[in-house]
């Protein structure tokens, strides 16, 4: 007889990432929900409260410190001690027992009062050091209030694979997960062209967004099956469900073998047309992910996640290394290094962005670059030393102008003659720019001159051509990155890159749409970059065509 779980829970979500996985939860709860202002009797116990949340801090932080030596070194994983002495700070602390005593409130609101309070503070100082400081108060504030309300971090280390539930995933939260432990995701919210669906893309992982969750009433460790092709999720599956997700888990193994014969295989149709197949990386790490999967280079390395997880801007040295790192793993292959990409949903409180009626119309992208030209310019110097360590190119995002590209080739002009100055070696590579906006297709029978190399973004391509938010849930029925006028965009950004002796590539989530590849490779698109998990997939397609 089949034993049967009366705890057994099934809900239906929007499926993004095929697959099926079972195994334990783990829930990622929202480190930012509102903290509410609670009136107290006993002031005492939320001063002893907040004296335990403290220590706990320090643990966590000394913790986190040791970690960041061992992977970053001293200079990186300094900010930890910065922390660890802002914990320490009279004044800092003193606003808070105050509060507590003289207010009566609850001491998780007097944390995050006096967390907004320094910060703001220190955001308007003169002395930039300080400014930056606003950032580590603001951090540590929240990290007192996940203690006292008894919210664990994810110990990435200690965890077991497994099945990750939460309400939403930002970007700066998914670049903190350790990839190894994720068999699956499960969101509450969320689009399918979110950063999570992404992610899941990516690694090749079952995901279904939309599932209507109570978070509250999962629990850390209990069992789960998510079906990333149907959308299906069962907590506390029945026995038989679990069979059945074990024979399908099987029979997804026995195709990932065969998948593997195309390692070492040219990427050239069988009439002979070949297609550069590259990989998108988010960092160093998933540099050995696209080696694993064979692929010929990495079309896309996203050098904003390099600022995100942080409370202030990657220094040119640690940049430097990252980037010599990447190249130095793929031993003579390209790399193509997309700019600081910050802005609309990527972003870190230490920049100060600002909050935009429409972000994703604001100022992010290489706006950022050329209204802080100090940023961009550390940027550009790790970027410039690091080219000559290996096939490095640098590719410019949001670009919807001839006069920007020479602005930018102006600033890199000036940080080479500042290294020479310096008799620092570095070299100027390839340098091209993202197609992703109207303006830029409309217009790449200029820049195709001004430029080496076209990557065509179909993210943003699709979202500014259609109008639609691609974050926007209650527009997914709409948005339709197969639109007709999105594939006469890229069909026209190709040719006008190729009457112009310039390459073409697609380096967004249309690049991987099996639907499409016959459709590229007859436009002739010259690379396709993808997550690493699709290499061989993408390769096996376009050998049959």
């Amino acid at each position: 007889m089949k034993r049967r779980c009366t705890g057994l829970r099934k809900y239906m979500g929007k499926p993004i990432g095929k697959g099926i996985r079972s195994g334990p939860v783990a829930v990622i709860r929202d480190a930012n929900e509102p903290v509410k202002r609670k009136r107290t009797d006993n002031s005492q116990e939320e001063a002893e409260r907040l004296k335990t949340a403290c220590e706990e801090s320090k643990k966590q932080l000394e913790k986190l410190y040791q970690k960041a030596v061992k992977e970053a070194g001293e200079a990186g994983a300094a900010i930890f001690k910065i922390h660890q002495m802002l914990l320490e700070d009279g004044s800092y602390l003193s606003a808070i027992y105050n509060q507590i005593e003289t207010e009566h409130v609850n001491a998780e609101y007097a944390a995050a009062a006096a967390g907004d309070a320094f910060s703001e503070r220190f955001a308007g100082m003169d002395d930039e050091y300080m400014r930056a400081r606003a950032a580590d108060i603001k951090d540590i504030s929240n990290r007192l209030v996940r203690n006292l309300r008894g919210q664990k971090e994810m110990d990435w280390e200690a965890m077991e694979p497994s099945i990750i539930i939460a309400d939403d995933l930002s970007p700066s939260e998914t670049i903190q997960m350790d990839k190894d432990k994720i068999l699956a995701f499960v969101t509450v919210h969320g689009s399918a062209n979110s950063h999570t669906a992404i992610l899941a893309r990516m690694m090749n992982i079952p995901a279904v967004i939309g599932v209507p969750l109570e978070l509250d009433s999962v629990r850390n460790g209990m069992p789960a099956v998510v079906n990333g092709t149907t959308g299906e999720v069962f907590l506390e599956p029945e026995e038989e469900i679990c069979r059945q997700a074990q024979a399908r888990m099987e029979e997804e193994e026995e195709g990932s073998c065969l998948l593997q014969e195309q390692k070492g295989k040219e990427t050239v149709t069988t009439y002979g047309k070949k297609i550069h197949l590259y990989a998108n990386i988010g960092g160093v790490k998933d540099a050995g992910s696209a080696l694993e999967n064979d692929a010929e280079g990495i079309g896309l390395f996203r050098s904003e996640f390099l600022y995100l997880d942080r409370t202030d801007f990657p220094t040119e040295e640690e940049q430097f290394q990252a980037y010599k790192q990447v190249l130095q793993m793929m031993a003579g292959k390209k790399v193509i290094i997309r700019t600081l990409d910050m802005g609309a949903d990527k972003k870190a409180d230490y920049f100060n962005l600002g909050k935009e009626e429409n972000p994703a119309l604001g100022y992010r992208g290489i706006r950022i670059c050329l209204k802080q030209p100090e940023l961009f310019k550390t940027q550009l110097r790790a970027l410039l030393r690091a080219a000559v360590f290996g096939d490095l190119a640098i590719m410019y995002p949001m670009i919807i102008s001839v006069e920007e590209v020479k602005k930018i080739h102006e600033i890199v002009e000036g940080v080479k003659a500042e290294l020479d100055e310096r008799e620092i070696p570095c070299k100027i590579p390839e340098q091209g720019i993202m197609i992703e906006t109207p303006a830029a297709v409309m217009i790449s029978d200029e820049l195709a001159g001004s430029v080496d190399f076209f990557s065509i973004g179909t993210n943003d391509l699709t979202q500014y051509t259609l109008a639609i938010d691609r974050q926007n849930e209650k527009l997914e029925d709409f948005y339709d990155p197969h639109h007709k006028a999105v594939l006469k965009m890229i069909r026209m950004a190709v040719e006008n890159a190729h009457k112009a002796g310039k390459w073409a590539g697609i380096c967004g989530e249309l690049a991987a749409d099996p639907e499409l590849t016959e459709t590229f490779v007859n436009m002739g698109v010259d690379e396709l970059s993808v997550a690493p998990a699709m290499v061989l997939k993408l390769r096996k397609r376009i050998r049959e065509l």
